[in-house]
């Protein structure tokens, strides 16, 4: 009976070790997704530089495409806006940016002056289709294949190092090449 009083406490703190050690090893840029092979969220959004036009998610499909978050007022959005708009030059599929909880003029204003790497981008000011495709900070990026579901997600700024390791290699899968560079 002594024995249990030690061997329990030892047991549980094997098992905690066990788990901190795993929790270690993860990437915190690789935070899983429910919406990870599930249809992207539907939308109609004004586009950012057009209030007059919209953009809707359907119009996309049949093509593998890019959705970037991201907002003015976000400091990583402009920590990864130099590879997005090397990425971006590339042409390797469409781009569209949601510009999450900000305003049309500061959007804007940060586009024209750091350069814009989206063929569109839309103008989501209250947040509700961030909030749809399970956005809690910005920038977050999805890859959306031909169908219109979601493949990948990114959490965090895109690297040089994602683009080439993780999206490269899932544009040849979705779009069934050898090369990637195609907009489907």
């Amino acid at each position: 009976m002594k024995s249990l009083r030690f061997l329990i406490p030892l047991g549980l703190f094997i098992v905690l070790v066990v788990f901190l050690w795993r929790g270690l090893r993860l990437d915190p840029h690789e935070v899983p997704s429910p919406l990870i092979g599930k249809p992207a969220p539907g939308f109609t959004l004004t586009r950012l530089d057009d209030a007059d036009k919209t953009l809707r998610r359907d119009e996309m499909l049949g093509k593998v495409w890019m959705l970037n978050v991201w907002a003015s007022w976000c400091v990583s959005c402009r920590q990864e806006h130099a590879t997005l708009l090397e990425f971006s030059r590339t042409k390797a599929m469409p781009i569209v940016g949601l510009n999450y909880k900000d305003t049309r003029p500061q959007g804007l204003e940060w586009l024209n002056r750091l350069g814009n790497p989206y063929d569109a981008s839309v103008f989501d000011h209250d947040g509700r289709v961030g909030i749809d495709f399970g956005v809690y900070g910005v920038p977050e990026t999805f890859i959306i294949d031909k169908q219109g579901v979601i493949r990948f997600k990114q959490t965090g700024p895109l690297t040089p190092e994602v683009i080439q390791t993780r999206i490269r290699p899932l544009l040849k899968q979705l779009n069934g090449t050898s090369s990637g560079v195609s907009h489907g």
